[in-house]
């Protein structure tokens, strides 16, 4: 239910280099205050409706409730959301005992790759590769649910 996470940009594409796997996803938001955010998302061929609560002072926890629902509505409910779906391809590269999500975005947010890594408790160390860039945790410029309203192609 608590979501610990830490963001970094990405100073380079070596990280294509590791190895990974990908996904395609397309996401919306019904909900993109800050507050509480309600995101409907397709990762590949998966529909999934989150939810997730403010973040705490430091932006590295906050609650999230995920949950599937079947493509079909998934899709529904997209034509229904705010303006502004964002579209990215998700890396999952394994790395020193822990697991980054890279996202490249596309379209709109072209050029802005954003790396995440899960802990399971704010100090946890982790080593980090040379690709990662800038932290910008807690930064609410680089939140999807931002993006989605004010591309990065606008900045």
């Amino acid at each position: 239910m608590q979501e610990i996470e830490r963001k970094f940009l990405v100073k380079n594409n070596a990280f294509l280099l590791e190895n990974s796997t990908q996904n395609k996803i397309a996401q919306g938001y019904l909900n993109s205050n800050p507050d509480r955010t309600v995101r409907v998302r397709i990762n590949n061929e998966q529909g999934f409706l989150t939810i997730k609560g403010k973040s705490n002072e430091s932006g590295t926890t906050r609650m999230e409730l995920e949950y599937e629902i079947p493509v079909t509505e998934a899709v529904e409910l997209l034509k229904i959301c705010e303006n502004g779906t964002i579209n990215k391809t998700r890396y999952k590269i394994p790395f020193a005992g822990h697991l980054f999500e890279v996202d490249v975005f596309h379209e709109d947010n072209e050029g802005l790759i954003i790396a995440e890594i899960e802990l399971n408790h704010e100090e946890e160390t982790f080593e980090k590769p040379n690709w990662l860039g800038n932290e910008i945790t807690g930064d609410l410029r680089y939140y999807n649910s931002y993006i989605s309203q004010n591309p990065f192609k606008n900045w």
